[in-house]
């Protein structure tokens, strides 16, 4: 039975009216609960949100709502009555063929989906009935893509919603003319306790004009896709739309949607810009999935395991299929998470992959452009440091908005010991996405920059809303700060905290024993190195775990021979060499300056 079409009521009621439920919705629009909800979802009908249980769940505005029914019967009008039949009985599908209904389309929005990116681009150009003329001289400059809502019936199926949402935001990202969120920054709105905001606290929290939400079913090789765009400031919702497709056509879905939607935003693209945009292929359904679990595995922790599983689906995927850029890009990046001092894989080995993997996402798809940036990260560890830089600027070229590229950038001239302009570029990296770019990130730069009290007020933020995953990082930057600033007793709380959380990173243990040492503890400093000598005797351990150790206990003679071995590893510590104030004690010594001149950091690019 086809459904009332959305286009006109009977007599008109007082249009101040408010109402509170969706009975009293339902009962003014003369319509049943489920089609005025339906109306909601597809067509974007004005309905609002409250913040607090006490309260009905929605409530909607019959002014609003007589405007919204105005100018969906303008639309109707003006199609043809062929059109017409079909708005009546799929107001806001695709043209694809239409999955079967699905149980438990609860609210927020039903996503894009696909791979190195959907995007929606940025929101809304409508008018406001409230807000005449001004509302609609009010551009949208800046957007957040909210996590993905999983409605499937499989709950398993939270990662595709995930690596949908994150290939969403990297598509956008794309747009000069377009602020977006990053992923990191939006991921704390999908817990229960975030939930709750309403979408103009959560536009004011993220300093963006509006936001996108969404939902993705997936049933079989089929995935149904809806967003809508919401003006951040009133809550006003401007479009909305519901794609069915086969999942192997999931990148020309993602093109369909970011193209609908940088027209309803009536943004300039650049001639690159509306060609990456337009630009898709076909993806096998089993290549897609196995890339989303990897995406999916690399979001839930920084433990060996978490890191060897995402490593395991992006082989998958490549295996596969070896044309597929972006599971190269995910492979890259785990392992340059699994060389890191903090995991404690072998840099060395790890920075070999990570080169081959990024230079081949590079190859197959020179518009990638975080393949440009995670390129340019190895090069940096391989000392290769122009190369690097350009690497940096690419990723920028391509991906102009990208706070994380801009953060990185500030990071190159951090380690060539141009710290001012290094802290210019992080601050401006932070002013696109404030809650991407974090304390913890900030804290770090101020602290190799030698803003010590600054640096500890930003780490101590910092941890104060540090998410699980990122927890015992947070921990280990202030307690290395905390030490570093003559405060070890302070510091060793949190360092032991780190250990356990990270399972005795080698690398927090290294700190650990500086802390100990310099707040007095000595036995306990050199049991604990007695311990991470043995860890050594069967298994890797990062040199510079060492290093950090032997700085504390004093003994400069066993720091420089571990520091050399950690040179030989290319561990990533080393990149700080020039300004980090942890070497201090070592600077002068003739075998230090010959290390910096290995490296290459003993001249300014």
């Amino acid at each position: 039975m086809d459904e009332p079409s959305p286009g006109a009521r009977a007599p008109q009621k007082p249009s101040d009216v408010r109402l509170d439920s969706w009975k009293e919705i339902a009962a003014y629009l003369n319509r049943d609960v489920t089609t005025v909800q339906r109306w909601e979802k597809r067509e974007g009908m004005p309905v609002h949100r409250h913040v607090h249980d006490k309260r009905g769940s929605v409530y909607a505005l019959g002014s609003e709502l007589d405007a919204w029914l105005s100018r969906r019967q303008t639309t109707l009008e003006n199609e043809s009555p062929a059109a017409n039949q079909a708005a009546s009985s799929h107001p806001s599908s695709s043209r694809e063929g239409p999955l079967p209904p699905v149980a438990g389309a609860t609210r927020r929005w039903l996503a894009l989906g696909g791979l190195v990116a959907v995007t929606v681009v940025a929101i809304l150009y409508s008018v406001s009935p409230h807000r005449g003329a001004d509302a609609a001289s009010q551009k949208i400059n800046s957007l957040a893509v909210l996590p993905l809502r999983n409605l499937s019936a499989d709950p398993s199926q939270e990662y595709l919603a995930d690596g949908m949402t994150e290939a969403l935001i990297a598509k956008l990202s794309g747009i000069h003319n377009l602020r977006v969120t990053s992923h990191t920054s939006v991921e704390r709105f999908s817990n229960a306790e975030n939930a709750q905001m309403t979408v103009p606290e959560i536009a004011k929290t993220l300093h963006v004009d509006a936001i996108v939400e969404g939902s993705v079913i997936r049933q079989g090789t089929r995935v149904r896709v809806t967003a809508q765009l919401i003006r951040g400031a009133t809550d006003e919702h401007f479009w909305a739309q519901t794609y069915d497709r086969d999942l192997a056509d999931v990148l020309a879905l993602e093109s369909d949607v970011a193209q609908s939607i940088a027209d309803k935003v009536e943004v300039t693209l650049t001639g690159g810009e509306q060609e990456r945009l337009a630009a898709s292929r076909r993806v096998a359904p089993e290549v897609y999935d196995s890339y989303l679990q990897g995406v999916f595995a690399t979001s839930r922790g920084y433990t060996r395991a978490d890191i060897q599983k995402s490593i395991d689906y992006f082989n998958a995927a490549i295996k596969q299929d070896p044309t597929f850029a972006p599971a190269y890009l995910g492979l890259a990046d785990s392992y340059d998470t699994l060389g890191s001092n903090f995991v404690g894989g072998e840099p060395g080995l790890a920075l070999q992959k990570v080169i081959a993997n990024a230079q081949k996402a590079v190859q197959l798809d020179p518009t990638l452009a975080a393949a440009h940036d995670v390129l340019a990260g190895a090069l940096e560890q391989n000392w290769q440091w122009a190369e690097a830089k350009a690497e940096h600027q690419r990723a920028m070229e391509l991906n102009p908005n990208d706070a994380e590229a801009q953060a990185d950038m500030a990071s190159w001239l951090l380690y060539e010991g141009h710290a001012d302009e290094a802290l210019d570029w992080a601050t401006r990296a932070r002013e696109l996405d404030p809650v991407g770019i974090g304390a913890t990130d900030i804290g770090w730069m101020l602290l190799e920059a030698r803003h010590y009290d600054e640096a500890v007020h930003e780490l101590r933020s910092g941890l104060a809303v540090a998410a699980e995953p990122d927890k015992p990082v947070a921990l280990w930057d202030l307690g290395i700060a905390l030490t570093v600033t003559n405060r070890p007793a302070d510091a060793i709380p949190l360092l032991e905290k780190a250990a356990a959380l990270s399972n005795d990173s080698p690398g927090v243990t290294g700190s650990l024993i500086a802390a100990y040492a310099r707040a007095g503890r000595r036995e306990d400093a050199l049991r604990l190195l007695g311990e991470l000598q043995s860890r050594a005797k069967t298994g890797y351990v990062p040199a510079n775990a060492f290093v950090r150790a032997y700085l504390g206990l004093g003994d400069r003679e066993q720091a420089l021979a571990w520091l050399s071995r950690a040179c030989d590893e290319h561990s990533n510590s080393i990149l700080y060499l020039k300004v980090a104030p942890e070497y201090d004690p070592l600077r002068g010594d003739p075998r230090f300056a010959a290390i910096l001149h290995r490296v290459g950091l003993d001249k300014n690019l």
